[in-house]
């Protein structure tokens, strides 16, 4: 829902001082591409498509960015996930940990205010797990930007600073356990 993907039943849904609720589908689709990133647990790469390619992707059907300043962010993007080199490679072409780098890039290649990671660590090993995490919170620092994640991983749980649960359709907040 905050993804302005379904919508309630019910009430308000305020994200980023807009009520999706009230937004038809096309209002909720442009509000998405102008104000959030999406990862996903399975990387959603798209296969013909190279590194490159599919982080500009969002530039090219959403954005239409000019020619050069689209190149000049992607180029940016991939620098700043590390993963430039891999720039000309298809996703099966490229392991876990590079194609969730190419997916955050991808994610934040817009400019996003908010960015939604779907169990952004789930597929991947737990030294692999850490560094993306790692490179989130950069991320976040550089790109001034909120990262929501959804996860049953108790690691990537203790790397947030506000916690939520989900238990019986009700959501509790629970104070930060850095541990």
């Amino acid at each position: 829902m905050i993804g302005g993907q379904d919508r309630p039943g019910g009430g308000t849904l305020t994200v980023l001082g807009t009520d999706l609720a009230k937004l038809d589908r096309l209002a909720a689709a442009r509000f998405r591409a102008e104000h959030i990133g999406f990862v996903f647990q399975d990387f959603n790469l798209i296969p013909v498509l190279t590194a490159f390619e599919n982080v500009e992707y969002p530039l090219r059907m959403v954005q239409r960015w000019p020619e050069q300043k689209l190149r000049a962010q992607v180029e940016r993007l991939l620098a700043a996930v590390g993963v430039a080199e891999q720039r000309d490679k298809r996703p099966d072409q490229l392991s876990g940990g590079q194609k969730q780098r190419v997916a955050i890039a991808r994610a934040l290649v817009a400019n996003p205010k908010l960015v939604l990671a779907d169990e952004p660590t789930a597929n991947l090993d737990s030294d692999t797990a850490l560094r993306i995490i790692e490179l989130m919170h950069q991320m976040r620092d550089d790109f001034r930007t909120t990262f929501i994640f959804s996860t049953h991983d108790p690691k990537v749980m203790q790397q947030a600073e506000v916690t939520f649960r989900l238990r019986d359709g009700q959501l509790f907040r629970e104070e930060a356990n850095h541990g």
